[in-house]
């Protein structure tokens, strides 16, 4: 056999073989492509499925599967611990897929990583803000539904942070002190926090100090506001105390 002969055989071979290669990969649907990566997902192979995810979301973006693509991801991100990647991709399923099945629990999600990103009082409390933002958005959106009783209690609970960073900081200012700086924090946590568990104590420490700076008119409204407003007055004693010995 002559040697051009054969290198158009040998060319005729390899070009029917990329084409039946290019036919197999073109009959590789997204639901091919669904199933596979749940599959990984499923195995807890997180890597395989994240890029079969994004390939889900990036080349087939109005399929069937692609909001399911995108709560994966987040559900991964998730589980991996990088909470604001997870919050990032919830968000992107209820900005982008509203009406989808995982819109709702997405929204929820959200304030979830963020209360997972939450730091104890006596640190910065940027994420307990947005924890309480995101669970604040998911009653306005579904205030009806069963997890806007939970978001209520969740508010509750960072609130209650909010309010505890505020003692932490009043009372170093007033171990220092620093009364008219300590003041403005006991103050912080009676005006905004009044339904917290700090609210007595922050309202006692306030008789104190203008008790201690013999400001009377001041210290009198204060013990007046303490027996209007504290139903369970744990600290009644020592406001009395101090009544008593007012000029």
């Amino acid at each position: 056999m002559s040697r051009p002969l054969l290198l158009t055989l040998l060319f005729s071979v390899v070009f029917v073989g990329c084409a039946d290669t290019e036919t197999v990969r073109k009959r590789r649907t997204v639901d091919d492509i669904w199933l596979e990566a749940k599959e990984a997902y499923e195995d807890d192979d997180w890597t395989d499925a994240s890029a079969k995810f994004d390939l889900i979301k990036l080349q087939y973006p109005t399929s069937q599967w692609a909001d399911d693509a995108q709560y994966l991801l987040a559900e991964i991100s998730f589980r991996r611990g990088e909470f604001i990647l997870a919050a990032f991709n919830y968000n992107v399923v209820r900005r982008s897929f509203p009406t989808s099945e995982w819109a709702k629990v997405s929204t929820f999600n959200v304030a979830i990583c963020y209360e997972e990103l939450a730091l104890p009082s006596d640190r910065d409390q940027e994420y307990t803000k947005k924890a309480i933002e995101s669970y604040t958005d998911f009653q306005s959106i579904y205030p009806t539904d069963s997890l806007a009783m939970e978001s209520v209690e969740k508010i509750r609970e960072l609130r209650g942070r909010l309010a505890e960073r505020y003692i932490i900081i009043a009372e170093h200012y007033r171990d220092n002190s620093s009364r008219k700086s300590a003041l403005i924090y006991f103050e912080l946590v009676i005006s905004d926090y009044p339904d917290s568990e700090y609210y007595e104590d922050a309202l006692v420490e306030k008789i104190r100090i203008h008790y201690e700076s013999t400001e009377i008119a001041e210290c009198r409204n204060a013990i007046a506001d303490y027996k209007r407003t504290v139903l369970t007055q744990t600290r009644s004693e020592e406001v009395d105390e101090m009544e008593r010995t007012l000029p």
